[in-house]
């Protein structure tokens, strides 16, 4: 039986010696949109970051398709918080594309005209080529977000990582991002993705893994994103949730 895409066993993180994930057991399905949810501090960007390796673990370990994430790096796109980046770096739209496609080529080898066209490419897909040569400061926070996206792209990973995407941008890019998300399942990729609206998690994901520092629940969206189980993740929060989405339907402030 292949290895899946993702494997956690016993995950424990802490910040200044204080958990703030404990014992992650998780198996995450192949081709499949994944959304990763649970309240403010319940560990979901630190998952993603701890099996990137970007932070250490206290315990336990992480494999890409049966095989430590530095030996399948190489299979892995990423895509951080907007908030993480500094933006006042002096590079154009096509110069951060072309970041993702620096794995393929080594440190040695420069872009030639063959990754320019697929940077141009991926940009195409995002609805951002015609802004290829401007400088990414200049960008609006959407935009920002599509540029990052069309570099995860050009990485042509199997596995994304994706530390919400969907964190403050118009609703025009939203649908911009949920169309290349299905597009990469289409295509035979998984894709992580941390999430925060519960309103929108059974119409873009497959699979949800309920978080809060301990994995509370995972498994298909249909079955998985119960009251019962968002009650066990956000607790009485989950009421205050409730009444500001039912307040946003009714057109009411909350």
């Amino acid at each position: 039986m292949p290895a899946p895409p993702v494997e956690i066993h016993d995950m424990t993180v802490a910040y200044h010696r204080k958990p703030v994930l404990w014992d992650v057991d998780l198996i995450l399905p192949e081709r499949k949109l994944i959304a990763v949810v649970g309240p403010n501090g319940a560990g979901k960007s630190t998952l993603i970051k701890a099996a990137l390796g970007l932070v250490p673990l206290a315990s336990g370990k992480v494999e890409i398709y049966g095989e430590p994430y530095a030996k399948q790096r190489h299979l892995v796109g990423y895509v951080p918080q907007r908030e993480s980046v500094d933006w006042d770096f002096p590079v154009t739209v096509l110069d951060v594309v072309l970041m993702g496609t620096y794995g393929r080529l080594g440190w040695f080898r420069r872009p030639g005209n063959r990754e320019r066209q697929q940077a141009r490419e991926c940009l195409a897909q995002v609805a951002m080529e015609p802004l290829a040569g401007r400088q990414i400061r200049q960008l609006s926070g959407g935009q920002q977000q599509r540029v990052f996206l069309a570099r995860a792209l050009a990485q042509d990973a199997q596995i994304y990582f994706m530390d919400e995407p969907f964190a403050g941008v118009d609703a025009a890019t939203e649908q911009a991002i949920v169309g290349v998300l299905q597009q990469l399942r289409e295509r035979g990729k998984t894709v992580i993705v941390v999430h925060h609206d519960l309103q929108t998690v059974r119409q873009y994901f497959d699979h949800v893994v309920l978080l809060n520092m301990r994995l509370v629940d995972a498994g298909p969206t249909d079955t998985t994103f119960t009251h019962e189980n968002l009650q066990k993740t956000f607790g009485g929060r989950l009421t205050i949730l409730d009444e500001a989405a039912e307040a946003v339907r009714r057109g009411k402030p909350s």
